[in-house]
């Protein structure tokens, strides 16, 4: 399948299906209990200290001025940069100034009281990571000031891209027992701590891989010791090689597993290429997906096949709205019309081609796969093609990540968002195939103007016919598409995932929330498909400052 769409047409009847605005749920609703990423902190009023002329009388045994004076400390996180503070201050009948700093260098802000009192600021950090929190308060007509510090850590999480490396690999006994996963049992992949990984990561991205397969299934990966999710990563069928990239979040001893739901044992391969941790790196920036390659067009690279065993560079920042200084890039990357099987490598410019794969791939097939690879000291990335055999290659940017974006990661625990075979228990509720040409508006966090993007696993099935999948921000509003006044959405020219018919395909898709946060999936081909679509995650913005 060619990896643009045909010039726009009308979309079928009946594509348009919304939920109601008041039906969606809340990043904060989503997430398992128990697994919160929402924390709070607290230091007690016993840990409030007297400064000043105030601690000078209280160490040499004086009177003290409103002896009762102190306050305690609660904060709790609300989103990825911002928290709530509770400061409860205890005094006696006075007049009260009572001071905030929080750490990251902004104002200080005063507030005035009288007597006993409770104040509940917010504050938004610019950039993620570990503040301390200082509370005052001062009694000037007793010459009482007390002092009370909070330690806290913004839950977002900024992404540190790692050179392609192998974590697992079950054929050759790497890391894992040398042997198939069986049927309804996991594989760990031990990613926290690992060489240069720390141990203190959030998440990690992996291309995971199976092969060997000789029924169909599929794999769920999800962070170690927790409950296995309804959701799912990797759609396979048997004699498939089938690999996709996740974005997941590790257990607490920094492990992810995966689930092997088919009906026999399969091999594992899982490649890391980079991790999110609570601490300044480098943020996310959602692009409108653009076209940097195509081989069959001369787009990004010489026109023509790329030969077999042979790599091509191509340029990403400084082009097509990229800026210099980039750390690491999401890519759609789709092989079309190979002459033999093989695997694509995607990986940094100047580096040495990693063990690892991309994409795999059989004689004639068109496959896509998300990939997120540092970019090289010049700004540019190499494509390698493994097979002993030409193969044309399209690359797509969907987004990128900088030390100066300020999207942090905010991990869900994996769950169901659409299901058009079956709505129940899903979030959207939408029933009913995408018509062929046609496309489907789902609502995501509506109200929420800081998240950017949302990490999700698309799966198309039941396919009447070959196509392939587009995604987009929608320009309308949910509300619009109530009221019947939505105008149609310009049909977008870059593919998600390709499919035959009679096909199961995945892909990890990084969407752009757009300014109403519906996001549309545009079904490409000419016979109608199923769409499922699980959420694990999305990325959060500072709130702009008032």
């Amino acid at each position: 399948m060619p990896g643009t769409a045909q010039a726009a047409d009308p979309s079928a009847p009946g594509a348009h299906r919304v939920t109601k605005p008041s039906d969606l749920a809340k990043p904060s609703d989503l997430a398992k209990p128990g697994t919160s990423p929402f924390k709070t902190f607290t230091s007690g009023a016993h840990k409030s200290t007297r400064k000043g002329a105030s601690a000078v009388a209280a160490a040499e045994g004086a009177a003290l001025g409103n002896p009762d004076l102190e306050v305690a400390l609660s904060a709790t996180n609300t989103g990825a940069h911002s928290l709530q503070l509770e400061a409860n201050v205890t005094s006696a009948d006075a007049s009260l100034e009572v001071s905030v700093s929080w750490g990251d260098g902004s104002a200080v802000e005063r507030f005035t009281a009288s007597g006993s009192t409770f104040l509940m600021p917010t504050h938004d950090y610019a950039e993620v990571g570990e503040y301390t929190i200082k509370v005052g308060v001062n009694d000037a007509a007793n010459k009482a000031y007390v002092e009370n510090e909070l330690v806290v850590v913004t839950t977002g999480s900024e992404f540190t891209p790692h050179e392609p490396m192998r974590l697992l690999d079950t054929r050759e006994g790497f890391r894992a027992p040398k042997a198939k996963v069986a049927p309804y049992t996991s594989a760990r992949v031990q990613a926290g701590g690992y060489g240069m990984i720390p141990a203190d990561v959030q998440a990690v991205v992996l291309n995971v891989t199976v092969t060997n397969t000789t029924s169909a299934g599929h794999i769920t990966a999800y962070g170690s010791g927790g409950e296995r999710p309804n959701a799912s990563n990797i759609n396979f069928e048997a004699g498939q090689t089938v690999p996709n990239l996740v974005v997941v979040p590790v257990g607490e001893d920094g492990s992810v597993d995966l689930y092997n739901s088919g009906w026999e044992s399969v091999d594992l391969i899982a490649d890391i290429t980079g991790y999110f941790k609570q601490s300044a790196a480098s943020g996310y920036t959602p692009v409108a997906p653009a076209r940097f390659v195509d081989t069959r067009e001369g787009i990004g690279t010489v026109k023509g096949q790329v030969p077999g065993q042979t790599s091509f560079g191509t340029q990403i920042s400084g082009l097509r709205g990229v800026p210099q200084g980039v750390k690491a890039v999401a890519l759609n990357v789709t092989v079309t019309g190979p002459k033999e099987a093989g695997h694509l490598i995607v990986y940094p410019s100047g580096g040495r081609i990693p063990v690892a794969s991309n994409v795999n791939f059989t004689a004639g097939q068109t496959v896509a796969n998300s990939v997120i690879v540092p970019v090289g000291p010049d700004g540019s990335i190499n494509i390698r093609n493994s097979s002993w055999a030409g193969a044309d290659v399209v690359v797509d940017v969907v987004g990128y990540y900088s030390p100066d974006s300020t999207g942090a990661y905010m991990p869900l625990w994996p769950m169901r968002w659409l299901d058009t075979r079956n709505p129940e228990g899903t979030i959207s509720e939408i029933r009913g195939s995408i018509p062929g040409r046609g496309y489907l508006p789902v609502p995501f966090f509506s109200g929420e103007p800081a998240v950017t993007a949302y990490v999700l696993n698309t799966t198309v099935t039941n396919t009447a016919g070959a196509g392939f999948l587009s995604v987009a921000p929608d320009p309308n509003s949910p509300e619009q598409y109530e009221k019947g006044t939505a105008l149609p959405p310009a049909r977008p020219g870059a593919s998600a995932l390709n499919w035959t018919k009679g096909r199961t395909v995945a892909n990890l898709v990084q969407a752009t929330s757009g300014p109403h946060a519906v996001v549309d999936f545009w079904n490409q081909g000419w016979e109608k498909a199923d769409l499922v679509v699980d959420i694990s995650g999305y990325y959060e913005n500072p709130l702009p400052q008032s």
